[in-house]
């Protein structure tokens, strides 16, 4: 009964704090130009950015957040846990089969819809499937579905990513976006807190059921929205895939797109390698999974949440060059805190401290990055060149953090959050050529 009303308290404090992060951010951001409380936020537009952000959030958290834990807890080791990043590899892979959703419709709900909702069933059925397995019987079908979770996930980013931009008027794109990103954060609220206060008192096989039944928020929406008009839709099927990349590629040079790149890769790196294994390393502090979920996770998201509107108000004074060069300064910081935590030991509040702290540098890092993915993303081709660049931040998570497992038990923990905030340092010195302090970016 205790558990029942909080997490009720949880779910009443996670909505409330979310609808006043958004007006506040709004109205300071737009000052200048007051609108109708409804009209500004919870207009039918922002509403879907909310659900298409949560929807598109659940499944990626399940895959780095309540797999692991899942994995660590039935004794499976941190190689073999670390191992599981290249699985996700549809994340960054998900380009070369993105013109493909963007050119072709499936013969229910039109272009996007069709694919959304297909994407999104898919999910809900191989999360539900998880957990049906032991994992101390043999990985391969677990590696299976989580395997088909990212493949259906990433795919569903496509689609969703490419509606929300022919959604919302330009505008609307940052405060839309900011939406997406935030309730995207909070999707991480339920494989990342719910779920593991849930396997404290549940089987997991219960846990990966619930946790699976959240997607029906996407699809609801799914069937909710209308279909938009496609007025970019290539004719055919070479528009599709050539047009993207050579416009990306001759834009502003062949040097500068590769630079662009090299960006999107560094600029997080540090960032994903020291939390690709965040809760196996609480579990080995000593916390207990209702620790993790009540304190660590929830220590995570709101910061991050409120790094994100910050970032996004700050942005508007100092420009997305500055920005970048200021929040990535606050993330390498940020990352020595987990070797506060790695020398404290199983104190809660450090615990909390030291996440905040993390996840604050993490949102405002957030904020400036997505902005910056946007703004090089062209309106003629937004699914695929979003799907290019978005799948080339993702190859950290999959293929660097892979090695993560390796590094922690070779040196460990306090030594590997040394060796993250080193990691951080490229993606900084890579602004002098995509980012310069005193030049903007093109609008």
């Amino acid at each position: 009964m205790l558990l029942v009303k909080s997490l009720h308290t949880l779910q009443h404090l996670m909505l409330n704090a979310l609808k006043i992060a958004i007006i506040i951010g709004f109205n300071l951001i737009m000052p200048q130009k007051p609108l109708p409380l409804k009209q500004a936020i919870f207009n039918r537009r922002m509403l879907i950015c909310m659900a298409t952000g949560f929807a598109s959030g659940l499944p990626l958290y399940i895959l780095i957040q309540l797999v692991p834990a899942w994995l660590r807890d039935q004794g499976i080791g941190l190689k073999e846990i670390g191992l599981f990043s290249l699985i996700t590899f549809p994340y960054t892979w998900k380009f070369i089969w993105s013109p493909l959703m963007d050119r072709y419709s499936l013969p229910f709900l039109g272009l996007r819809r069709g694919w959304i909702l297909l994407t999104q069933v898919a999910v809900m059925l191989c999360v539900a499937a998880l957990g049906l397995f032991n994992p101390t019987e043999g990985l391969q079908p677990i590696v299976f579905l989580v395997g088909a979770v990212a493949f259906f996930s990433a795919s569903q980013d496509i689609v969703i990513d490419a509606y929300r931009r022919e959604l919302l008027p330009d505008n609307e794109l940052g405060l839309g976006t900011s939406i997406h990103a935030n309730a995207y954060r909070v999707a991480g609220l339920i494989p990342g807190s719910l779920s593991l206060i849930l396997a404290d008192i549940l089987p997991w096989k219960s846990v990966f059921f619930i946790t699976a039944l959240f997607m029906l928020v996407g699809i609801i929406m799914t069937l909710m929205i209308a279909e938009l008009e496609h007025k970019h839709q290539p004719a055919t099927l070479t528009d599709a895939v050539v047009k993207p990349f050579i416009e990306f590629f001759t834009r502003d040079g062949v040097r500068q797109a590769l630079w662009i790149l090299s960006f999107m890769f560094l600029y997080k790196l540090g960032d994903n390698l020291a939390t690709a294994l965040s809760t196996p390393f609480y579990l080995d502090l000593g916390f207990t999974k209702t620790q993790i979920g009540l304190v660590a996770k929830n220590a995570a998201l709101w910061p991050a949440v409120i790094g994100g509107l910050i970032g996004g108000i700050l942005m508007l004074r100092i420009g997305i060059n500055r920005a970048l060069w200021l929040f990535g300064g606050v993330q390498i910081l940020s990352i020595l805190g987990f070797v506060i935590l790695a020398k404290a030991g199983a104190v809660v509040w450090v615990l909390a401290a030291v996440i905040s702290v993390e996840y604050l540098g993490a949102g405002l890092g957030t904020a400036a990055f997505l902005a910056f993915i946007a703004k090089n993303a062209s309106k003629s081709h937004t699914a695929t060149q979003l799907a290019l660049l978005t799948a080339v931040t993702a190859i950290p998570r999959t293929f660097a953090n892979a090695t993560t497992g390796y590094i922690v038990e070779a040196v460990g923990w306090e030594d590997f959050f040394y060796i993250c905030t080193l990691c951080a340092i490229p993606g900084m010195l890579v602004l002098f050529k995509v980012a310069p302090w005193n030049k903007p970016v093109k609008q």
